[in-house]
């Protein structure tokens, strides 16, 4: 994929990981839709990237999250890719604290924002993009290294994983990729907003922007993973393990 011109919707762009992104895209001359939640936050954020078009979702309301992509590719002519960086940034859905701790109402809520939110914007996505075409989503190394203390949050990401997985063999043969990025712990303060529990010692979080580029050579150079190794430093691989 040439982002130069490319049309991508960015599902989070109110977020640190979404913004960033969003400045990366416009940096190597994409043409970006801002998708967040608050619309007062998601008007600033326009206005700080070139007043790009900007639509709003609700991550409980999956209609929204379909809406957002067809009203994107209604404003920009249609989309290139659609990548969704909520959930562990955006709207801060992490939960710390021993499983038999956990309520019902916070694991609900990890698995509407982490799992049900970003494969709703993929669904819609699936009937508008073409060949040559990218999605993208955020999951994170929980996703395959679940971790204790984090048994639903760990949960949910673990499962847009899979789903990414089964859905990636399904549109590969309509010239579609799936990206999952799956990076370790990164300085987005995320840990800092817990909806459940209060985090435990953290190590130094890698940086953003190391990401972010890499995101975009990943697009770029049409491979299906982002991870981040034990130094921090982003790595990009064709083809998913």
């Amino acid at each position: 994929m040439n982002l130069d011109g490319a049309r991508v919707l960015v599902a989070g762009a109110t977020g640190v990981l979404g913004g960033a992104l969003t400045a990366e895209l416009l940096g190597r001359g994409a043409r970006p839709v801002l998708a967040g939640r608050d619309p007062a936050r998601l008007a600033a954020a326009a206005r700080a990237h070139e007043d790009a078009p900007n639509v709003t979702f609700d991550a409980y309301d999956p209609a929204s999250c379909a809406r957002a992509v067809h009203d994107s590719a209604t404003a920009l002519g249609g989309l290139d890719a659609v990548v969704t960086a909520f959930g562990t940034v955006a709207f801060g859905t992490v939960a710390f604290g021993p499983a038999a701790e956990t309520g019902d109402e916070i694991a609900e809520h990890l698995a509407a924002v982490n799992l049900l939110a970003p494969t709703a914007f993929f669904r819609a996505a699936f009937t508008v993009l073409g060949p040559g075409s990218a999605v993208a989503a955020l999951t994170g190394v929980v996703a395959r290294r679940p971790q204790a203390g984090m048994a639903d949050y760990s949960a949910s990401k673990a499962a847009l994983s899979a789903w990414l997985d089964a859905a990636r063999r399904e549109v590969r043969a309509g010239g579609i990729r799936v990206l999952e990025i799956r990076p370790g712990h990164l300085d987005t303060g995320f840990a800092d907003r817990p909806v459940a529990g209060t985090a435990p010692p953290m190590p130094p979080g890698g940086e953003p922007r190391r990401v972010v580029a890499a995101v975009a050579d990943a697009l770029e150079s049409d491979a299906e993973l982002v991870l981040t190794d034990q130094d921090g430093t982003p790595v990009v691989e064709r083809r998913t393990r």
